[in-house]
Protein backbone atom coordinates (compact mmCIF):
# COMPACT_ATOMS: atom_id res chain seq x y z
CA UNK A 1 0.00 0.00 0.00
CA UNK A 2 2.89 2.36 0.83
CA UNK A 3 4.41 1.84 -2.62
CA UNK A 4 0.99 2.37 -4.24
CA UNK A 5 0.83 5.86 -2.68
CA UNK A 6 4.45 6.70 -3.50
CA UNK A 7 4.77 9.56 -6.01
CA UNK A 8 7.91 8.12 -7.60
CA UNK A 9 6.07 4.89 -8.40
CA UNK A 10 3.47 6.71 -10.46
CA UNK A 11 6.05 8.91 -12.18
CA UNK A 12 7.91 5.77 -13.25
CA UNK A 13 4.71 4.12 -14.50
CA UNK A 14 3.67 7.09 -16.65
CA UNK A 15 7.20 7.50 -17.98
CA UNK A 16 7.08 3.87 -19.10
CA UNK A 17 3.68 4.46 -20.77
CA UNK A 18 4.87 7.62 -22.56
CA UNK A 19 8.01 5.87 -23.75
CA UNK A 20 5.94 3.28 -25.66
CA UNK A 21 2.69 5.12 -26.44
CA UNK A 22 1.67 3.14 -29.54
CA UNK A 23 2.52 -0.21 -28.02
CA UNK A 24 0.66 0.66 -24.82
CA UNK A 25 -2.40 1.85 -26.78
CA UNK A 26 -2.53 -1.29 -28.91
CA UNK A 27 -2.15 -3.43 -25.81
CA UNK A 28 -5.07 -1.73 -24.04
CA UNK A 29 -7.42 -2.15 -27.02
CA UNK A 30 -8.13 -5.79 -26.17
CA UNK A 31 -9.33 -5.00 -22.65
CA UNK A 32 -11.23 -1.93 -23.88
CA UNK A 33 -13.10 -3.89 -26.57
CA UNK A 34 -13.93 -6.68 -24.12
CA UNK A 35 -15.56 -4.44 -21.53
CA UNK A 36 -17.20 -2.35 -24.26
CA UNK A 37 -18.82 -5.45 -25.78
CA UNK A 38 -19.91 -6.65 -22.35
CA UNK A 39 -21.50 -3.32 -21.42
CA UNK A 40 -23.11 -2.92 -24.85
CA UNK A 41 -24.67 -6.38 -25.11
CA UNK A 42 -25.75 -6.50 -21.45
CA UNK A 43 -27.34 -3.07 -21.77
CA UNK A 44 -29.07 -4.07 -25.00
CA UNK A 45 -30.54 -7.14 -23.29
CA UNK A 46 -31.74 -5.03 -20.37
CA UNK A 47 -33.30 -2.50 -22.76
CA UNK A 48 -35.22 -5.31 -24.43
CA UNK A 49 -36.43 -6.54 -21.02
CA UNK A 50 -37.51 -3.06 -19.99
CA UNK A 51 -39.22 -2.41 -23.31
CA UNK A 52 -41.43 -5.49 -23.20
CA UNK A 53 -42.20 -5.01 -19.51
CA UNK A 54 -43.35 -1.46 -20.23
CA UNK A 55 -45.28 -2.50 -23.35
CA UNK A 56 -47.25 -5.13 -21.42
CA UNK A 57 -46.99 -3.73 -17.90
CA UNK A 58 -50.76 -3.89 -17.46
CA UNK A 59 -51.09 -7.53 -18.55
CA UNK A 60 -50.52 -10.58 -16.34
CA UNK A 61 -47.26 -12.29 -17.29
CA UNK A 62 -48.85 -15.77 -17.49
CA UNK A 63 -51.84 -14.75 -19.60
CA UNK A 64 -53.33 -16.18 -22.77
CA UNK A 65 -56.29 -15.75 -25.12
CA UNK A 66 -58.45 -18.67 -26.30
CA UNK A 67 -61.14 -18.61 -28.97
CA UNK A 68 -63.20 -21.04 -31.07
CA UNK A 69 -62.65 -21.84 -34.74
CA UNK A 70 -63.90 -24.55 -37.12
CA UNK A 71 -63.12 -28.24 -36.84
CA UNK A 72 -60.69 -29.89 -39.23
CA UNK A 73 -61.70 -33.50 -38.43
CA UNK A 74 -65.03 -35.34 -38.24
CA UNK A 75 -65.91 -36.53 -34.75
CA UNK A 76 -68.82 -38.15 -32.88
CA UNK A 77 -71.16 -37.86 -35.86
CA UNK A 78 -70.22 -34.24 -36.67
CA UNK A 79 -68.73 -33.33 -40.03
CA UNK A 80 -65.53 -31.44 -40.74
CA UNK A 81 -65.86 -27.65 -40.82
CA UNK A 82 -68.26 -27.31 -37.86
CA UNK A 83 -68.09 -23.89 -36.23
CA UNK A 84 -67.43 -24.14 -32.50
CA UNK A 85 -69.10 -21.59 -30.22
CA UNK A 86 -67.72 -20.89 -26.75
CA UNK A 87 -70.37 -20.55 -24.04
CA UNK A 88 -70.57 -18.84 -20.67
CA UNK A 89 -71.11 -22.20 -18.97
CA UNK A 90 -67.64 -23.29 -20.16
CA UNK A 91 -66.12 -21.05 -17.48
CA UNK A 92 -66.96 -23.21 -14.47
CA UNK A 93 -65.82 -26.40 -16.22
CA UNK A 94 -62.51 -24.80 -17.19
CA UNK A 95 -61.86 -23.55 -13.66
CA UNK A 96 -62.79 -26.89 -12.09
CA UNK A 97 -60.65 -29.00 -14.40
CA UNK A 98 -57.71 -26.58 -14.53
CA UNK A 99 -56.78 -25.44 -10.99
CA UNK A 100 -53.73 -23.59 -12.39
CA UNK A 101 -56.10 -20.87 -13.66
CA UNK A 102 -55.78 -17.74 -11.52
CA UNK A 103 -58.41 -15.67 -13.36
CA UNK A 104 -60.69 -16.23 -16.34
CA UNK A 105 -62.71 -13.51 -18.09
CA UNK A 106 -65.23 -14.27 -20.86
CA UNK A 107 -65.35 -11.41 -23.39
CA UNK A 108 -67.62 -10.31 -26.21
CA UNK A 109 -66.98 -7.53 -28.70
CA UNK A 110 -68.34 -5.61 -31.64
CA UNK A 111 -65.86 -3.88 -33.91
CA UNK A 112 -63.29 -6.64 -34.52
CA UNK A 113 -63.36 -10.19 -35.93
CA UNK A 114 -65.54 -8.98 -38.78
CA UNK A 115 -68.36 -7.66 -36.58
CA UNK A 116 -69.55 -4.11 -37.23
CA UNK A 117 -68.45 -1.61 -34.57
CA UNK A 118 -70.99 0.01 -32.33
CA UNK A 119 -72.51 3.30 -33.43
CA UNK A 120 -71.92 5.73 -30.58
CA UNK A 121 -73.64 9.10 -30.48
CA UNK A 122 -73.77 12.04 -28.12
CA UNK A 123 -75.86 14.94 -29.24
CA UNK A 124 -74.65 15.91 -32.70
CA UNK A 125 -71.37 14.01 -32.32
CA UNK A 126 -71.03 10.38 -33.35
CA UNK A 127 -68.48 7.72 -34.18
CA UNK A 128 -67.88 4.01 -34.58
CA UNK A 129 -66.00 2.32 -31.75
CA UNK A 130 -65.33 -1.19 -30.51
CA UNK A 131 -67.74 -2.17 -27.73
CA UNK A 132 -66.66 -4.88 -25.27
CA UNK A 133 -68.87 -6.90 -22.94
CA UNK A 134 -66.76 -7.66 -19.86
CA UNK A 135 -66.70 -9.02 -16.33
CA UNK A 136 -64.82 -7.32 -13.43
CA UNK A 137 -62.38 -10.27 -13.39
CA UNK A 138 -60.90 -8.93 -16.60
CA UNK A 139 -58.97 -6.35 -14.56
CA UNK A 140 -57.22 -9.17 -12.67
CA UNK A 141 -55.61 -10.13 -15.97
CA UNK A 142 -55.26 -6.79 -17.73
CA UNK A 143 -55.21 -3.80 -15.40
CA UNK A 144 -57.22 -0.84 -16.62
CA UNK A 145 -55.87 2.54 -15.61
CA UNK A 146 -58.95 4.59 -14.86
CA UNK A 147 -58.70 8.36 -14.55
CA UNK A 148 -59.48 9.90 -11.15
CA UNK A 149 -63.15 9.94 -10.27
CA UNK A 150 -64.06 6.94 -12.39
CA UNK A 151 -64.18 3.16 -12.07
CA UNK A 152 -64.38 -0.02 -14.11
CA UNK A 153 -67.29 -2.48 -14.39
CA UNK A 154 -68.17 -4.03 -11.00
CA UNK A 155 -70.22 -7.02 -9.77
CA UNK A 156 -73.35 -4.94 -9.17
CA UNK A 157 -73.25 -3.79 -12.79
CA UNK A 158 -73.21 -7.44 -13.87
CA UNK A 159 -75.97 -8.61 -11.54
CA UNK A 160 -78.30 -5.67 -12.22
CA UNK A 161 -77.49 -5.48 -15.95
CA UNK A 162 -76.79 -1.78 -15.57
CA UNK A 163 -76.48 0.48 -18.60
CA UNK A 164 -73.09 1.88 -17.63
CA UNK A 165 -69.90 2.12 -19.63
CA UNK A 166 -66.20 2.90 -19.43
CA UNK A 167 -64.95 4.87 -22.43
CA UNK A 168 -61.48 5.36 -23.87
CA UNK A 169 -59.54 8.61 -23.68
CA UNK A 170 -59.83 9.11 -27.45
CA UNK A 171 -63.59 8.51 -27.28
CA UNK A 172 -63.81 11.19 -24.61
CA UNK A 173 -61.93 13.70 -26.79
CA UNK A 174 -64.14 12.99 -29.80
CA UNK A 175 -67.55 12.97 -28.06
CA UNK A 176 -67.07 15.42 -25.17
CA UNK A 177 -65.98 19.04 -25.15
CA UNK A 178 -62.54 19.78 -23.77
CA UNK A 179 -63.80 21.39 -20.54
CA UNK A 180 -66.67 18.91 -20.08
CA UNK A 181 -66.67 16.28 -17.32
CA UNK A 182 -67.46 12.86 -18.90
CA UNK A 183 -68.10 10.99 -15.61
CA UNK A 184 -71.84 10.93 -15.03
CA UNK A 185 -72.56 11.97 -18.59
CA UNK A 186 -74.43 9.84 -21.12
CA UNK A 187 -73.66 8.38 -24.52
CA UNK A 188 -75.93 6.34 -26.81
CA UNK A 189 -74.66 2.93 -27.89
CA UNK A 190 -76.63 1.53 -30.82
CA UNK A 191 -79.76 3.33 -29.73
CA UNK A 192 -79.49 2.67 -25.97
CA UNK A 193 -78.42 5.33 -23.47
CA UNK A 194 -75.46 4.47 -21.20
CA UNK A 195 -74.01 6.43 -18.30
CA UNK A 196 -70.25 6.94 -18.32
CA UNK A 197 -68.71 5.71 -15.05
CA UNK A 198 -65.05 5.80 -16.04
CA UNK A 199 -62.46 6.85 -18.62
CA UNK A 200 -59.57 4.49 -19.19
CA UNK A 201 -56.08 5.42 -20.23
CA UNK A 202 -54.88 3.13 -23.00
CA UNK A 203 -52.22 0.74 -21.72
CA UNK A 204 -52.47 -2.30 -23.99
CA UNK A 205 -54.62 -4.88 -22.25
CA UNK A 206 -54.21 -7.40 -25.04
CA UNK A 207 -53.84 -7.79 -28.79
CA UNK A 208 -57.38 -6.49 -29.50
CA UNK A 209 -57.47 -3.32 -27.38
CA UNK A 210 -57.49 0.29 -28.53
CA UNK A 211 -57.48 3.76 -26.98
CA UNK A 212 -61.12 4.31 -28.03
CA UNK A 213 -62.58 1.06 -26.65
CA UNK A 214 -65.85 1.15 -24.75
CA UNK A 215 -66.51 -1.41 -21.99
CA UNK A 216 -70.00 -2.35 -20.78
CA UNK A 217 -71.17 -5.14 -18.44
CA UNK A 218 -71.22 -8.58 -20.10
CA UNK A 219 -74.84 -9.14 -19.09
CA UNK A 220 -75.89 -5.79 -20.54
CA UNK A 221 -73.99 -6.54 -23.74
CA UNK A 222 -75.84 -9.82 -24.34
CA UNK A 223 -79.20 -8.07 -23.93
CA UNK A 224 -78.16 -5.21 -26.19
CA UNK A 225 -76.92 -7.47 -28.98
CA UNK A 226 -78.96 -10.62 -28.20
CA UNK A 227 -75.88 -12.86 -27.88
CA UNK A 228 -77.29 -15.09 -25.14
CA UNK A 229 -74.53 -17.14 -23.49
CA UNK A 230 -72.18 -16.90 -26.49
CA UNK A 231 -68.61 -15.85 -25.75
CA UNK A 232 -66.19 -14.43 -28.33
CA UNK A 233 -63.07 -15.50 -26.45
CA UNK A 234 -61.63 -16.17 -23.01
CA UNK A 235 -58.86 -14.08 -21.50
CA UNK A 236 -57.06 -16.29 -18.97
CA UNK A 237 -54.22 -15.86 -16.49
CA UNK A 238 -52.41 -18.74 -14.82
CA UNK A 239 -50.64 -18.60 -11.46
CA UNK A 240 -47.04 -17.39 -11.55
CA UNK A 241 -45.55 -20.81 -10.79
CA UNK A 242 -47.63 -22.60 -13.44
CA UNK A 243 -46.26 -23.91 -16.73
CA UNK A 244 -48.15 -21.64 -19.14
CA UNK A 245 -47.60 -23.91 -22.13
CA UNK A 246 -49.03 -26.91 -20.25
CA UNK A 247 -51.94 -24.82 -18.95
CA UNK A 248 -52.76 -23.72 -22.50
CA UNK A 249 -52.72 -27.32 -23.72
CA UNK A 250 -54.99 -28.44 -20.86
CA UNK A 251 -57.47 -25.61 -21.45
CA UNK A 252 -57.74 -26.40 -25.15
CA UNK A 253 -58.14 -30.10 -24.37
CA UNK A 254 -60.94 -29.29 -21.92
CA UNK A 255 -62.74 -27.15 -24.50
CA UNK A 256 -62.42 -29.92 -27.09
CA UNK A 257 -64.09 -32.33 -24.66
CA UNK A 258 -66.87 -29.87 -23.81
CA UNK A 259 -67.67 -29.16 -27.46
CA UNK A 260 -67.18 -32.74 -28.68
CA UNK A 261 -64.17 -32.11 -30.87
CA UNK A 262 -61.59 -34.73 -31.86
CA UNK A 263 -58.76 -34.61 -29.27
CA UNK A 264 -56.26 -34.48 -32.15
CA UNK A 265 -57.97 -31.53 -33.87
CA UNK A 266 -55.55 -28.65 -33.34
CA UNK A 267 -57.46 -26.20 -35.53
CA UNK A 268 -60.80 -26.18 -33.71
CA UNK A 269 -59.60 -24.09 -30.76
CA UNK A 270 -57.31 -21.14 -31.41
CA UNK A 271 -55.07 -19.49 -28.84
CA UNK A 272 -52.32 -16.98 -28.27
CA UNK A 273 -50.09 -17.57 -25.27
CA UNK A 274 -48.69 -14.26 -24.10
CA UNK A 275 -46.93 -15.99 -21.21
CA UNK A 276 -45.01 -18.22 -23.61
CA UNK A 277 -44.09 -15.19 -25.72
CA UNK A 278 -42.84 -13.44 -22.56
CA UNK A 279 -40.74 -16.45 -21.62
CA UNK A 280 -39.19 -16.58 -25.08
CA UNK A 281 -38.37 -12.89 -25.05
CA UNK A 282 -36.83 -12.96 -21.59
CA UNK A 283 -35.07 -16.23 -22.41
CA UNK A 284 -33.51 -14.52 -25.43
CA UNK A 285 -32.57 -11.58 -23.23
CA UNK A 286 -30.94 -13.86 -20.65
CA UNK A 287 -29.10 -15.64 -23.45
CA UNK A 288 -27.87 -12.31 -24.80
CA UNK A 289 -26.65 -11.32 -21.33
CA UNK A 290 -24.85 -14.66 -20.94
CA UNK A 291 -23.32 -14.29 -24.41
CA UNK A 292 -22.11 -10.80 -23.54
CA UNK A 293 -20.50 -12.22 -20.40
CA UNK A 294 -18.71 -15.01 -22.28
CA UNK A 295 -17.55 -12.80 -25.16
CA UNK A 296 -16.63 -9.94 -22.85
CA UNK A 297 -14.62 -12.08 -20.42
CA UNK A 298 -12.86 -13.90 -23.27
CA UNK A 299 -11.92 -10.62 -24.96
CA UNK A 300 -10.83 -9.06 -21.66
CA UNK A 301 -8.72 -12.13 -20.90
CA UNK A 302 -7.08 -11.93 -24.33
CA UNK A 303 -6.40 -8.24 -23.78
CA UNK A 304 -4.96 -8.82 -20.31
CA UNK A 305 -2.67 -11.56 -21.69
CA UNK A 306 -1.52 -9.02 -24.28
CA UNK A 307 -0.72 -6.59 -21.46
CA UNK A 308 1.28 -9.33 -19.74
CA UNK A 309 3.27 -10.00 -22.92
CA UNK A 310 4.02 -6.31 -23.39
CA UNK A 311 5.20 -6.05 -19.78
CA UNK A 312 7.50 -9.03 -20.33
CA UNK A 313 9.04 -7.16 -23.24
CA UNK A 314 9.21 -4.04 -21.08
CA UNK A 315 11.01 -5.95 -18.33
CA UNK A 316 13.53 -7.25 -20.85
CA UNK A 317 14.14 -3.72 -22.16
CA UNK A 318 14.55 -2.41 -18.60
CA UNK A 319 16.93 -5.14 -17.44
CA UNK A 320 19.77 -2.73 -16.77
CA UNK A 321 17.47 -0.25 -15.02
CA UNK A 322 16.12 -2.99 -12.78
CA UNK A 323 19.64 -4.18 -12.03
CA UNK A 324 20.67 -0.68 -10.92
CA UNK A 325 17.63 -0.46 -8.66
CA UNK A 326 18.42 -3.82 -7.11
CA UNK A 327 22.07 -2.82 -6.63
CA UNK A 328 20.96 0.38 -4.90
CA UNK A 329 18.93 -1.57 -2.37
CA UNK A 330 15.49 -2.13 -3.93
CA UNK A 331 13.93 -5.26 -2.46
CA UNK A 332 12.40 -7.98 -4.65
CA UNK A 333 8.93 -7.10 -3.35
CA UNK A 334 9.37 -3.45 -4.42
CA UNK A 335 10.37 -4.48 -7.93
CA UNK A 336 7.53 -7.02 -8.10
CA UNK A 337 4.95 -4.49 -6.88
CA UNK A 338 6.15 -1.92 -9.40
CA UNK A 339 5.41 -4.24 -12.33
CA UNK A 340 2.07 -5.44 -10.85
CA UNK A 341 0.89 -1.85 -10.32
CA UNK A 342 1.83 -1.01 -13.90
CA UNK A 343 -0.18 -4.01 -15.14
CA UNK A 344 -3.13 -3.00 -12.96
CA UNK A 345 -3.06 0.60 -14.16
CA UNK A 346 -3.11 -0.40 -17.85
CA UNK A 347 -5.93 -2.90 -17.26
CA UNK A 348 -8.09 -0.53 -15.21
CA UNK A 349 -7.52 2.43 -17.52
CA UNK A 350 -8.65 0.40 -20.55
CA UNK A 351 -11.61 -0.99 -18.60
CA UNK A 352 -12.84 2.38 -17.33
CA UNK A 353 -12.65 3.87 -20.83
CA UNK A 354 -14.62 0.89 -22.13
CA UNK A 355 -17.30 1.33 -19.45
CA UNK A 356 -17.64 5.08 -20.13
CA UNK A 357 -17.89 4.65 -23.91
CA UNK A 358 -20.23 1.67 -23.50
CA UNK A 359 -22.54 3.72 -21.27
CA UNK A 360 -22.42 6.61 -23.76
CA UNK A 361 -23.35 4.26 -26.60
CA UNK A 362 -26.31 2.89 -24.62
CA UNK A 363 -27.44 6.43 -23.86
CA UNK A 364 -27.32 7.29 -27.55
CA UNK A 365 -29.28 4.13 -28.47
CA UNK A 366 -31.88 5.00 -25.81
CA UNK A 367 -32.36 8.50 -27.24
CA UNK A 368 -32.68 7.13 -30.79
CA UNK A 369 -35.33 4.57 -29.80
CA UNK A 370 -37.49 6.96 -27.77
CA UNK A 371 -40.99 7.25 -29.18
CA UNK A 372 -40.55 4.38 -31.63
CA UNK A 373 -42.81 1.38 -32.07
CA UNK A 374 -40.14 -1.13 -31.10
CA UNK A 375 -40.41 -2.07 -27.40
CA UNK A 376 -36.99 -0.90 -26.20
CA UNK A 377 -36.51 1.23 -23.09
CA UNK A 378 -33.66 2.40 -20.85
CA UNK A 379 -30.81 0.05 -21.90
CA UNK A 380 -28.67 0.11 -18.76
CA UNK A 381 -26.33 -2.30 -17.02
CA UNK A 382 -26.99 -2.96 -13.32
CA UNK A 383 -24.33 -1.42 -11.04
CA UNK A 384 -23.43 -4.80 -9.47
CA UNK A 385 -22.46 -6.13 -12.92
CA UNK A 386 -20.29 -3.06 -13.62
CA UNK A 387 -18.62 -3.38 -10.20
CA UNK A 388 -18.16 -7.11 -10.84
CA UNK A 389 -16.47 -6.43 -14.17
CA UNK A 390 -14.12 -3.92 -12.51
CA UNK A 391 -13.22 -6.45 -9.80
CA UNK A 392 -12.60 -9.05 -12.51
CA UNK A 393 -10.22 -6.68 -14.27
CA UNK A 394 -8.41 -5.97 -10.99
CA UNK A 395 -7.94 -9.68 -10.32
CA UNK A 396 -6.82 -10.42 -13.89
CA UNK A 397 -4.52 -7.38 -13.92
CA UNK A 398 -2.80 -8.55 -10.74
CA UNK A 399 -2.53 -12.18 -11.84
CA UNK A 400 -1.15 -11.39 -15.28
CA UNK A 401 1.24 -8.86 -13.76
CA UNK A 402 2.76 -11.57 -11.57
CA UNK A 403 4.42 -13.21 -14.60
CA UNK A 404 6.55 -10.24 -15.75
CA UNK A 405 6.99 -9.22 -12.10
CA UNK A 406 8.49 -12.61 -11.26
CA UNK A 407 10.70 -12.31 -14.34
CA UNK A 408 11.95 -8.93 -13.10
CA UNK A 409 12.64 -10.29 -9.60
CA UNK A 410 14.59 -13.25 -11.01
CA UNK A 411 17.12 -10.94 -12.66
CA UNK A 412 20.34 -10.87 -10.60
CA UNK A 413 21.79 -7.38 -10.13
CA UNK A 414 25.26 -8.39 -11.33
CA UNK A 415 23.85 -9.89 -14.54
CA UNK A 416 21.68 -6.86 -15.18
CA UNK A 417 24.59 -4.48 -14.78
CA UNK A 418 26.57 -6.41 -17.40
CA UNK A 419 23.63 -6.14 -19.89
CA UNK A 420 24.36 -3.98 -22.88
Amino acid sequence: MKQLLDRDTWIEIFQSIRKNKLRTFLTMIGVFIGIYIYIGLSGAAKGLDNGFEKEFESVARNSMFVWAQTTSMPYSGFKTGRQIQLKLRDVEVLKKQNPEIMALAPRNVRGIFGADPGLITRGLKSGNYSVFGDFPDFTKIATKRIYDGGRFINDDDIEQERKVCVIGERTQKELFDEDEEPIGGYIVIDGVSFQVVGVHKFAGGGPFDNDSDIFIPFTTYRKLYNTGDDVSWFTIAAYDDADVVKVEENIKATLRRIHRVDPKDERAIGSFNLGEAFNRIFGFSRGLTFLSLIVGVATILAGVIGIGNILLISVKERTKELGVRRAMGATPSEVRNQIIIESLVLTMLAGIIGIILGAATLKMIDSLTQGGDFPYTNPTVPIPLVVGSLLLMIVLGILIGLIPAQRAVSIRPIDALREE
